[in-house]
């Protein structure tokens, strides 16, 4: 039976980082006319093209340093994976798998795609959120 940590909620961390993603998606496109698609924008450094470096680079940082900048604000945080660091990879790579399976990742979809209303965007945020659902629920009472 799932059962709610009350006392664990926290709403306001919560709004403020929603606030920042959909901030930093709006300069995104805005500046560079891009898609703020994780999964693009680091295959896009894989592949490089000419003046497509700098800025996947620049955003990809900035992903990589809000954990210390958080940190260095706000206080350390703990985390743990309750299945430990092997499923932690092995969920990253089938993550990884899905998004090039299904043309874009949780954020250019669910994120940006809704958003702009992409029909696109809506069938394949309900299809990975359904799959996340099943897969989940069936790792963590089945298996």
């Amino acid at each position: 039976m799932l059962s709610i940590n009350w006392d664990a909620f926290t709403p306001y961390p919560a709004l403020l980082g929603g606030l920042l993603i959909g901030l930093s998606t709006v300069i995104l496109i805005v500046a560079t006319g891009r898609v703020a698609g994780i999964s693009g924008i680091l295959g896009g450094l894989l592949k490089p093209q000419a003046n497509e470096t700098l800025w996947r680079a620049t955003f990809v940082l900035g992903l990589m340093a809000a954990p210390w900048l958080y940190m260095a604000t706000v206080g350390p945080f703990e985390f743990e994976s309750p299945r430990g660091t092997v499923a932690l990879i092995v969920a990253g790579l089938l993550v990884g798998y899905g998004t090039r399976l299904g043309s874009g990742c949780t954020s250019g979809h669910g994120v940006c795609g809704l958003s702009r209303l992409s029909p696109r965007s809506l069938v394949a945020t309900g299809v990975f959120m359904g799959v996340g659902l099943v897969f989940a629920s069936l790792v963590m009472h089945v298996i």
